[in-house]
């Protein structure tokens, strides 16, 4: 009898043990199976596994893109600035047999070969590029992480560079030396500015010494400018001819002004001289004349002489042809 229950019970734990087991791979996920230590084959896709008891174990790998945080690494830089610099991983397994069997804990591998890169690309950029050329890091920070990870069987998808933080000392320093650049550019525009519009001031300033009256307008019409608002008072304590006055100052465009001024006087002194100069000559001439011509009563009793002359004249002559 107690054999019999020996045997029964011998009998439903060899079935118990020797009936197979069954694993549910999911959709992204990959099944390694080793059989007594051993790989046994590929990778197990989703859906059911079957394992054989005792001698099969399996292990799940993720295939999913993980998402790994760098931690913030300190170092200096190229021109010798202290920063402190984090960043993030991208990454995936491609080889799910690799990556259990070459390494440990791919993973922490995968951490660890991250924060190396991350120091060696601080030391080996300047601060400006760490500021506005990260995408070119980026892409070097990955060229160097993904050296290591294709003998482990993970593929490198992206690898980013989160914050750059600088020291408070260096913080003030750039923004002086923003501010200082765009009070310089300022500047540039504002004496672009007044350029510009000192040239068209000396251009109004040569027209309106064409017409002296111009500037008097253009003062009353300050004034009203000026008179515009009821809580101001204009007061002129000085005449209208002191504007004359400066007129003649020696500012570039006066001058041209008075010299312009100058040779239209000489051209009229010039104009009447030579109209005096003719009415002179004129003038001369006519008295000339009048001293050759002789008057009409002497050129009368010069005539009678000259008649009577003859006359006597003519009686000798025939007196002496007849003797």
């Amino acid at each position: 009898m107690v054999g019999l229950d020996i045997a029964l019970a011998v009998i439903v734990l060899g079935g118990l043990v020797g009936r197979p087991r069954f694993r549910i791979v999911r959709q992204f996920e990959r099944g390694v199976v080793f059989r007594w230590g051993r790989v046994l084959g590929r990778p197990r896709e989703a859906g059911i596994a079957v394992l054989r008891p005792f001698s099969d174990k399996m292990v799940r790998v993720n295939t999913q893109i993980i998402t790994a945080p760098v931690p913030a690494q300190e170092g200096i830089t190229r021109d010798n600035v202290t920063v402190r610099v984090d960043a993030v991983v991208y990454y995936r397994v491609m080889d799910p047999v690799k990556a259990l069997i070459e390494v440990q804990d791919f993973s922490f591998a995968m951490i660890q070969v991250a924060q190396t890169s991350l120091r060696s690309i601080i030391g080996k950029s300047e601060l400006d590029e760490l500021l506005s050329n990260r995408e070119q890091l980026n892409q070097g920070l990955a060229l160097l992480l993904e050296s290591p990870a294709v003998g482990w069987g993970i593929h490198i998808d992206r690898v980013e560079i989160k914050d750059v933080a600088l020291p408070e000392s260096m913080k003030r320093t750039m923004a002086r030396q923003a501010e200082a650049d765009r009070e310089r550019r300022a500047r540039i525009i504002t004496a672009d500015g007044e350029l510009q519009a000192s040239k068209k001031l000396a251009q109004a300033a040569d027209v309106m010494s064409d017409s002296p009256a111009a500037l008097q307008l253009r003062l009353l019409q300050t004034m009203v400018e000026v008179a515009s608002e009821k809580s101001s008072t204009v007061i002129l304590p000085f005449p209208v001819e002191l504007l004359r006055f400066l007129e003649h100052s020696s500012l570039p465009h006066t001058d041209r002004a008075a010299a312009n001024r100058a040779a239209r006087e000489r051209s009229v002194s010039r104009s009447q001289e030579q109209a005096d100069a003719e009415e002179t000559a004129q003038i001369a001439t006519e008295d000339q004349r009048a001293a050759i011509e002789p008057a009409p009563a002497a050129l009368d009793e010069q005539g009678e002489a000259d008649l009577e002359r003859e006359l006597g004249q003519a009686p000798a002559a025939e007196d002496e042809d007849a003797n």
